[in-house]
């Protein structure tokens, strides 16, 4: 199986970067896509909505479900998982894309944005994923792709953003278990993270990142295709890397990715090599 054509994936966040690129790569197989994401308005700091989205995918080839969902109300998410099933017929693939960013240290965070990175990140992954999984249990080749980071103790990665990096284990530890929990029903579970950091709109919203060595989005919604359309059996409870994925792929040039291909990728957070860069070490 090398296509998307005719599955029907459940994306948050999925009204711009990385979860946009994501469901133009599945439209362009054919998919339906649920557009689950709260902007339903412009702002012209962060471009994008799920109306917006919805259109492009529909130019793209593929069909679209703008749904507006705050994947920290339960309820709402109940609501888009019965609009999209009663829209396409069922689920196949899950992407817990959405995410909340604070990369500040403990002083620095206020409870409000802790609250909120838990409450998306963790806690939205598994709500989504406690939502979605009744029907992704019945789809013939069923997945759940979280972007999310391999787990790690490393002190350099908690101690400079503890909030952020408890968050986002969270989503990590949240792949874990549901792959463990759904092997035997046949639902694949993995997470997705970028080696490089990656230039989306909300990126260029935090200081001191040189969008020039970033790559584009493009790249993971890539590896993310490739995941999705192995059969599920084949991996599961993974934490997997875009370039490695795609080089498994067979892909040998990712110059077409780069935003600047002149430049040096910068390592993104939670990977070894990134560190330094990152925290000025």
């Amino acid at each position: 199986m090398n296509s998307l054509e005719g599955k029907t994936l459940f994306i948050t966040g999925a009204s711009r970067g990385i979860g946009l690129a994501i469901a133009l790569r599945a439209a362009r197989d054919g998919a339906n896509v649920a557009v689950a994401a709260k902007s339903t308005e412009a702002d012209p700091r962060l471009p994008g909505t799920i109306h917006t989205a919805a259109a492009a995918i529909e130019a793209a080839g593929g069909h679209a479900l703008a749904v507006r969902c705050d994947i920290r109300d339960e309820t709402a998410i109940e609501a888009a998982v019965n609009a999209t099933v009663a829209r396409f017929g069922g689920i196949d693939i899950l992407v817990n894309n959405a995410s909340a960013i604070w990369l500040r240290g403990t002083l620095a965070t206020p409870m409000k944005r802790f609250d909120l990175m838990h409450e998306v990140n963790a806690r939205g992954s598994y709500a989504c994923a406690q939502a979605c999984l009744p029907h992704l249990v019945k789809a013939r080749n069923p997945h759940i792709l979280t972007l999310a980071p391999p787990p790690t103790l490393d002190p350099r990665w908690w101690g400079p953003h503890l909030g952020y990096t408890l968050a986002k284990m969270g989503m990590s530890f949240v792949t874990l278990g549901l792959a463990q929990e759904f092997a035997e029903a046949g639902v694949a579970v993995n997470a997705l993270w970028p080696h490089t950091v990656i230039a989306t709109e909300a990126l260029r919203m935090l200081p001191g990142i040189e969008v020039r060595r970033c790559r584009k989005p493009e790249i993971v919604a890539d590896a993310a295709h490739a995941i999705l359309v192995t059969p599920a059996r084949v991996r599961t409870g993974r934490f997997l890397i875009d370039d490695d994925v795609l080089r498994e792929a067979g892909v040998t040039d990712f110059d077409a990715y780069a935003v600047d291909p002149s430049m040096r990728p910068l390592p993104d957070l939670f990977l070894a090599e990134g560190a330094g860069e990152l925290h000025g070490g």
